[in-house]
């Protein structure tokens, strides 16, 4: 059953690479194409779009990169395998889009002081073929990214994309029936703040899982109340919850019981566990057994010692 589940696992992470080189391929041939049109049509809006489209390669190949670096297996140097490459890569795809954002408020500072001339129907066709290939190259990595926070940053940026180059394409309509050349800054400043909002949440969601916190949607006090109801528990303490990656779901606790045998013991642990994968979606639980007078605080600290 294990290897079938590991087998599974990797036919859908292989399929998925695949997507992603695909996405990949398509949004690098298109940043070309629009900064070669953005220059050429003197638009803001376009060169923005290029510029994170550029980054929308750089967060693919990095999610590409960490999702086959997650294939490969633990060994006595990475006991817990490469599981949280893709929580680096997520936390570098969105940093970069803070960045990024920065820079598109600047330059829009810029020409809203100095509205240039835009070329309208550069703007519109080329933001059109763009909203329909970032839609298109989107859609390609959708599927796994509910549930993967690797997947969800790569497809953030790309969604983002299909946002901004509708945002461009309606910008470049206004200003040809209008001549508001300061539209196209104005739609930047819009692009801007959804890469800004984006980035914020992917970042606060993978420095919660670096920094070891108890996954957001575990009730830690239910899961206590839970635990101690199971028979033979008398009490748990010493408990940590942490995450290595947004699925895999880790969990160490000291639990009381009576001076029991062995097997009594391991038949606690077999029912502690089913719940854990059951109600908390723990599937890897590390559980000591005490007996009475063993009792300790419910959540320990941690310290560290110096060696003199």
């Amino acid at each position: 059953m294990h290897n079938h589940s590991h087998s599974h696992f990797g036919d859908i992470a292989n399929q998925t690479t695949k997507r992603l080189a695909l996405s990949l391929g398509i949004t690098a041939i298109f940043v070309f194409v629009e900064i070669v049109a953005g220059i050429w049509g003197n638009s803001l809006a376009l060169l923005t779009d290029a510029a994170h489209n550029f980054t929308d390669v750089i967060a693919l190949g990095l999610s590409w990169y960490a999702l086959r670096l997650s294939l490969q297996p633990a060994h006595a140097g990475k006991t817990f395998g490469y599981h949280r490459a893709g929580i680096l890569a997520a936390l570098v795809n969105s940093t970069t889009l803070v960045l990024i954002a920065l820079g598109i408020f600047y330059e829009a500072y810029q020409r809203f002081l100095n509205p240039p001339e835009v070329n309208t129907t550069i703007l519109i066709g080329v933001g059109g073929i763009a909203f329909l290939i970032n839609l298109g190259t989107a859609f390609l990595i959708k599927k796994g990214s509910e549930h993967d926070l690797n997947l969800r940053s790569a497809f953030l940026h790309l969604m983002g994309d299909v946002l901004s180059t509708l945002g461009a394409v309606i910008a470049g309509v206004l200003i040809l029936f209008t001549n508001w050349n300061w539209l196209d800054p104005f739609v930047s400043v819009l692009i801007g703040a959804l890469i800004l909002y984006n980035a914020w949440g992917i970042i606060k969601q993978t420095i919660h899982i670096l920094l070891e916190s108890t996954p957001e949607n575990v009730d830690l006090p239910k899961m206590v109340e839970d635990i101690r109801q199971v028979d033979g528990v008398h009490d748990i303490h010493d408990l940590h919850v942490w995450s290595i990656n947004e699925n895999l779901r880790m969990l160490s606790a000291h639990v009381v019981t009576n001076d029991i045998s062995i097997r009594e013991g391991a038949y606690i642990q077999q029912n502690i566990n089913e719940l854990l994968a059951h109600g908390y979606n723990i599937q890897h639980a590390t559980l000591q057994l005490e007996c009475e007078g063993c009792h300790n605080m419910l959540y320990c600290e941690i310290k560290e010692h110096s060696h003199n």
